[in-house]
């Protein structure tokens, strides 16, 4: 899959395509639903490929960021995902200034048209675009009337519950991150590179993995769950660990030992012996054991609880 970062890096050569067009946030079922239209009409129209165009950063991080919404995705994670559901390409366009200052006429012309060469647009029925948020759907139909392209806008609402990115962020901050899960098609993820903690994890007999909690990532409401580590790059000069670690997991500042800056720690089942410190690693999120943290009177009362916030992330990971 081929992955560019800008109009510039689409080759003058390529085209025609079937483009889909949205922030993708999460590429949950809803995203997912878009890509298989598109992938079945680039069949149609004789095996074309299909372009996914995405923002980075998030359009309202530019133009409101106080009402910026916390990323389900990083644009990393975003392209695999996209591709793992149909894209043969992903357009990665940095969204700036002069970017959404574009008339939606102008947008099309640059990148629907004169870039990505499109002879189908698949987009979310309530996509808007172009300056001030201008183009719609009705604006696209418009267009390839003009130019020579089809255009479907597709609902993303599922069954009982939208398939919605916004959806997921409400489920994250009550921690349900089993309802979560459901609508993205797979868990949440975060990742983020190991770093040092205060090692009381290790002298209290479980070790943890902490990376902090990134203050634009749709972080799951603090408590502790069960879940999956994978290391996705070790540290230089550790072993590889090829296959995902079954984990507790505790987001929070760990309030028993007046902890402020809210981390993700993963310790990993029945381990002692990793070697992570520096590694790049993922967490993805199964099941919440219980809510928010608790500030422990005594190491002893911490440790019975430790021992069964394990115990419980076993139970669950062994029946998943």
């Amino acid at each position: 899959m081929q992955v560019w970062h800008g109009l510039d890096e689409v080759g003058a050569e390529f085209g025609p395509s079937v483009v889909t067009i949205g922030n993708f946030d999460g590429v949950h079922r809803g995203h997912q639903e878009v890509l298989a239209h598109a992938k079945a009409r680039a069949a149609e129209l004789g095996g074309l490929p299909v372009v996914a165009l995405t923002f980075d950063p998030h359009p309202m991080r530019v133009l409101r960021p106080d009402h910026a919404p916390l990323m389900l995705s990083e644009p990393g994670q975003r392209a695999e995902l996209l591709g793992q559901h149909g894209a043969d390409a992903v357009l990665i366009l940095p969204f700036d200034k002069d970017v959404a200052s574009w008339s939606p006429e102008e947008f099309i012309e640059r990148v629907l048209v004169g870039t990505l060469h499109a002879k189908a647009v698949v987009v979310g029925e309530n996509f808007r675009f172009g300056h001030k948020a201008a183009g719609h759907v009705d604006t696209l139909v418009a267009a390839g009337t003009t130019y020579g392209f089809q255009v479907e806008g597709l609902s993303l609402a599922g069954d009982a519950q939208p398939w919605s990115s916004t959806y997921v962020r409400e489920r994250l901050a009550e921690g349900d991150v089993e309802a979560a899960a459901e609508a993205l098609g797979r868990p949440l993820r975060v990742t983020g590179v190991v770093v040092e903690g205060d090692k009381r994890g290790r002298e209290l007999g479980y070790p943890t993995a902490n990376i902090p909690a990134d203050p634009i990532a749709a972080v799951p409401l603090d408590g502790v769950y069960a879940g999956w580590l994978t290391v996705l790059t070790p540290a230089e000069g550790a072993p590889a660990y090829d296959e995902p670690l079954p984990a507790a997991i505790s987001v929070g500042s760990n309030p028993t030992f007046d902890g402020v800056d809210r981390r993700v720690e993963s310790y990993v089942l029945d381990r002692d012996d990793l070697e992570l410190y520096g590694a790049r690693v993922a967490i993805d999120f199964v099941a919440r054991l219980r809510g928010s943290q608790i500030r422990f009177e005594t190491i002893d009362d911490l440790l019975v609880q430790m021992k069964a916030d394990v115990d419980g992330a076993r139970r669950i990971l062994t029946a998943n």
